[in-house]
């Protein structure tokens, strides 16, 4: 079948945010990763979005227990920045997306050409769904900036998660952001959790949080609340609303027997710097407990 006889299908959404934040949101690989899933047990752990065309729009989406998984690609043939782009599968499918400003919102449509493997309801739903975490995505941003740091730990991700958790060896890697770094409360979904260390005067300091999601072995969402300071929650404040709540993600992901641990932080301006020289650092600590 010619490409041009391949059947149209279409998605939308209206995004609660202005043309220029969805534009980033969407294109961004720091975004991507963080959005870019049908369903919570599906990720997309790595993402390269080369935006020009004749570049590569790539991302590796897989079931996060491990069990399956693909490699999405295809090469942009048409971008007009803040309104649409245009792109060809590996297959020879095309795909488009428009971008519509209306007041504050923006309006978004894509069309792509359907295969021939699955019900045409099921490719739309699938689509569709990617779409809808896009929206719940995009509609939460407040302008913080995402982090993104991965390292291939010789180890299966059930030990990498139980070192990077338990508190003997957390207090251990940790100790690359601060020495005497700790935490108390649960890993539990749900749980509160403290992020604390010593504040000089005797008491303990740090951040306030709660587990927002926890698959073992898999993953860890943790949503950052505020502060604590000499060991009580202070979770408001014009210091605190600038940076809450925010995001830090870790995702354990099996690699032929070893596991890239990926993980994904939300930050200011203030803290990027600190952020970006300490994660490295920390996880190359991580690597040699774990290995």
């Amino acid at each position: 079948m010619d490409k041009r006889d391949k059947t149209l299908l279409t998605i939308r959404a209206q995004i609660n945010q202005p043309v220029e934040t969805v534009w980033e949101l969407w294109n961004h690989d720091n975004h991507i990763v963080r959005w870019n899933a049908a369903s919570p047990d599906w990720h997309t752990p790595s993402s390269k979005n080369d935006l020009r065309v004749g570049g590569k729009i790539w991302s590796r989406m897989e079931a996060r227990d491990g069990s399956m998984g693909f490699d999405f690609e295809g090469t942009y043939t048409a971008i007009e920045p803040l309104q649409h782009i245009a792109y060809e599968l590996g297959d020879g499918r095309r795909v488009e997306t428009h971008f519509e400003r209306k007041g504050d919102s923006t309006f978004i449509t894509t069309q792509f050409e359907a295969e021939s493997s699955n019900p045409e309801e099921m490719q739309i739903g699938g689509w569709q769904a990617i779409l809808n975490s896009f929206k719940d995505y995009a509609e939460a941003y407040r302008g913080l900036k995402p982090l993104h740091f991965e390292t291939l730990i010789n180890a299966t991700p059930e030990k990498v998660e139980r070192v990077m958790l338990e508190k003997p060896t957390y207090e251990d890697w940790t100790t690359a952001f601060s020495p005497g770094s700790t935490f108390e409360g649960s890993w539990d979904e749900g749980a509160r959790i403290h992020f604390v260390g010593p504040d000089g005067e005797g008491s303990v300091a740090g951040m306030a949080a709660r587990i927002a999601r926890r698959i073992p072995k898999q993953y860890v969402s943790i949503q950052h609340l505020g502060l604590v300071e000499k060991g009580v929650e202070r979770l408001t404040g014009p210091d605190v609303e600038a940076w809450a709540p925010s995001f830090e993600e870790y995702r354990f992901v099996s690699r032929d027997g070893k596991t890239l641990l990926v993980i994904d932080v939300d930050t200011n301006a203030e803290y990027e710097e600190m952020f970006v020289g300490m994660w490295p650092n920390a996880l190359a600590r991580l690597k040699v407990l774990c290995e």
